[in-house]
C-alpha cells in the first residue's frame, strides 16, 4: 500500500489503483459568535447568491444542530467544536470559572508563562493551558507529521486559541488597545513578516467610520423598530439608532478607540482581511499536506449583546457577514481551487431575546435581580450557619462550598447542601438548584443531561442553579448561557471537498463536527471525541 496525504491509494487483487480518499488542500472552520440558526431563514431574502445561499445550496445543511450542554458561551463553544466532546471532558467549562485550588477566578486562556507578540500590552499572555484534550487540527498536525499547518484568526483571544488547539503554528487575535493582531510566545517569538506588514499598514483604520445600514433601513422588515428600549447606546450616542456615529477616539489620549470597532460589522471585515493575508503569508493550501484555517467572527456577539436578537443592528451585521462569506468563498475558489477545500460553518452559541421585548409581546419572562439574589444567598447562609463563608466562591451559576470550614464546624456536607438548596429554590426566577451528586447521577431528564455534559467533576462547583425559561439578568440586548433551544440551536453547514449536497432535519450535535471532518480527511478524531459522524453529509 502506498499512502500519501492528499491522495490515499490502495491496490486491488488485479493490481489496479483504487482511490481511497482525496483530501482537501485546506480545511476552513468558521465559527460565528452568537448566531441562531434562525438568522439563516430570517434574513434569507437579503443574502447574496454567493454567501450563505451558496453554502447551503451546494453544501450540506444540518437544520437541527444543537449544543448538548447547558451554560452555552464562547470558550466552551469553540472548544466543543474543535474537540468533538463536551466541557465535562475537555475542561473548558466557561469563559472563566472559580478555581478550587487558588480560590480565584481563572480565565480560560490566561497563562503568565508566556508573553505578548505583536504589541506592547499584556494581552498576549495566553495559551491553551486549560484545554485537556486534543483538537481536530491537532490530529491533522500529527497525521501529516506536522507538515500541515494550523492558523487561527479572531477578534477574541479565546475564540482563536481554543479553536486552534495545542499544536497550532499560530493563533492570532485583536488587541483593541493598539489596534493590532497579536499572538503569544506559546506559538512564536516574533510575528511573521506578513503579519507585521498587515499591522504596519494600519488597514484597521479604514474601518474607523460611522456605521449605517448596508441596504435601505426601510427594507429591514424582519426586525423591530430601530429606536426601542431593548438596546444599549454607543458611547456618546443619545439613542441607539442608525447611523451610528460613535466616538472613534479616546478622549484622554486622542488615539483611535479600537474597541468600539469590534462592536460593529467592520470587526468581521477586519478578521476576513487578516485571514486572507494569513493564507497568502503562510502559503496555506499550496502543498500536499492539508492545512487548517480557523476563523472566528466575533463581532456578531458584541453587536448581539448590545442591541439584541431582534434588532436592525443584528440584521445588518449578518447581511454584511454574508458578503464577507462571499468574499472568502470567491478567494478560496480562485486561490485554493473550487474542489480543493472543505469548509464547515457553525456558531459557539445562540442568543436570548431581551426580556422587555418578550414581555411587550406577551411571552412569559422577567428580569432576574442579581443583586437581590446575592442578598438572599447571604441572608440564607447567615440564618442557617451564622456565617456567609460557607460559600467560598461562585461562577457560571455554580457555588463552591468551603469544605474546610464545614468540617471545622462539624457540619454534615450533605445536610449543608440540602439546606441551601431548600432555601434557594424559592427565589423568584430560580427554576431549581442541584447538588453535584444529583447532576452526576444522571437521569433520563433532557435538561439534567445538558447540565451534566457541562459539569466537570474536578473543576465545577458543589451546587448549581438554573433559571426559569426566558428569565435573564440582562436588561437590554441579548445574552446566552442557558440550556434552552434559543441558545443551543446553531447552524451547521458543511461544504466543499468530500461533502455531499443535501440537508437533514434530524437532531445533530455540535460534537459531531470534528469526527465528521476527521472522516473526510481519513485521520483520527480528537483524543476524547464523543461525537458521531454525520454519515449523510460525506461521500461514501
Amino acid at each position: 500500500m502506498v499512502v500519501g496525504f492528499l491522495i490515499r491509494i490502495n491496490q486491488d487483487s488485479s493490481g489496479s489503483n483504487i482511490s481511497i480518499n482525496q483530501n482537501p488542500k485546506l480545511v476552513v472552520g468558521i465559527v460565528v459568535d452568537q448566531m441562531r440558526y434562525q438568522y439563516l431563514t430570517k434574513y434569507w431574502d437579503h443574502f447574496s447568491d454567493n454567501g450563505f445561499k451558496k453554502l447551503i445550496g451546494k453544501g450540506f445543511n444540518a437544520k437541527s444542530n444543537h449544543y448538548g450542554y447547558a451554560q452555552t458561551s464562547t470558550g466552551p463553544g469553540h472548544t466543543t467544536v474543535a474537540t468533538g466532546t463536551y466541557p465535562r471532558i475537555h475542561g473548558i467549562i466557561g469563559n472563566s470559572w472559580f478555581d478550587k485550588k487558588s480560590k480565584k477566578s481563572v480565565y480560560c486562556v490566561d497563562d503568565d508563562n508566556y508573553n505578548t507578540v505583536g504589541s506592547s500590552t499584556s494581552r498576549g499572555k495566553k495559551s491553551p493551558v486549560n484545554l485537556l484534550t486534543s483538537t481536530l487540527s491537532d490530529e491533522n498536525r500529527i497525521a501529516t507529521n506536522f507538515k500541515g499547518k494550523t492558523i487561527g484568526v479572531a477578534i477574541k483571544d479565546r475564540g482563536s486559541i481554543l479553536s486552534s488547539g495545542h499544536t497550532a503554528n499560530a493563533a492570532y487575535w485583536f488587541d483593541s488597545e493598539e489596534g493590532s493582531f497579536i499572538t503569544s510566545t506559546f506559538y512564536v517569538d516574533e510575528l511573521p513578516s506578513w503579519a507585521k506588514e498587515f499591522n504596519d499598514s494600519r488597514a484597521v483604520d479604514q474601518y474607523l467610520k460611522p456605521w449605517d445600514t448596508y441596504y435601505d433601513i426601510s427594507t429591514y422588515t424582519e426586525s423591530g423598530p430601530d429606536n426601542n428600549n431593548y438596546e444599549s447606546n454607543f458611547r456618546g450616542e443619545e439613542s441607539p439608532v442608525f447611523p451610528h456615529n460613535f466616538k472613534i477616539k479616546n478622549s484622554k489620549t486622542g488615539e483611535p478607540y479600537y474597541w468600539e470597532l469590534a462592536s460593529t460589522p467592520y470587526g468581521n471585515s477586519l478578521v476576513a482581511d487578516f485571514s486572507i493575508k494569513a493564507i497568502e503569508g503562510e502559503n496555506l493550501g499550496k502543498d500536499n499536506y492539508t492545512d487548517f484555517l480557523l476563523i472566528d467572527f466575533s463581532s456578531t456577539d458584541y453587536v448581539g449583546h448590545q442591541f439584541g436578537a431582534n434588532s436592525k443592528e443584528v440584521q445588518d451585521t449578518f447581511i454584511r457577514l454574508d458578503l464577507e462569506i462571499e468574499r472568502l468563498l470567491n478567494y478560496f475558489d480562485k486561490n485554493i481551487g473550487k474542489d480543493e477545500y472543505t469548509l464547515f460553518l457553525t456558531a459557539d452559541h445562540g442568543a436570548t431575546n431581551a426580556p422587555g421585548f418578550l414581555k411587550d409581546n406577551k411571552i412569559p419572562t422577567n428580569y432576574f435581580y442579581y443583586n437581590q439574589w446575592e442578598e438572599h444567598i447571604e441572608s440564607t447562609l447567615k440564618n442557617l450557619f451564622g456565617t456567609t463563608d460557607i460559600i467560598v466562591g461562585s461562577s457560571n451559576q455554580q457555588f463552591f462550598l468551603n469544605h474546610e470550614l464545614i468540617n471545622k464546624l462539624g457540619l454534615d456536607l450533605n445536610k449543608v447542601k440540602s439546606s441551601i438548596i431548600k432555601n434557594l429554590q424559592s427565589f423568584p426566577g430560580i427554576e431549581d438548584v442541584y447538588s453535584s451528586e444529583q447532576i452526576l447521577n444522571i437521569s433520563d431528564d433532557h435538561y439534567i443531561r445538558l447540565i451534566r455534559n457541562g459539569f466537570n467533576t474536578k473543576l465545577s462547583g458543589d451546587l448549581m442553579y438554573t433559571m426559569m425559561p426566558n428569565w435573564t439578568y440582562y436588561r437590554k440586548g441579548s445574552t446566552h448561557g442557558t440550556r434552552f433551544d434559543h441558545d443551543t440551536h446553531v447552524p451547521l453547514i458543511l461544504y466543499g471537498n468530500g461533502i455531499n449536497k443535501g440537508s437533514i432535519s434530524r437532531r445533530t450535535d455540535v460534537i459531531d463536527i470534528a469526527p465528521t471532518i476527521a472522516a473526510v480527511l481519513g485521520i483520527s478524531s480528537p483524543s476524547s471525541s464523543t461525537g458521531k459522524v454525520i454519515y449523510e453529509a460525506i461521500d461514501d
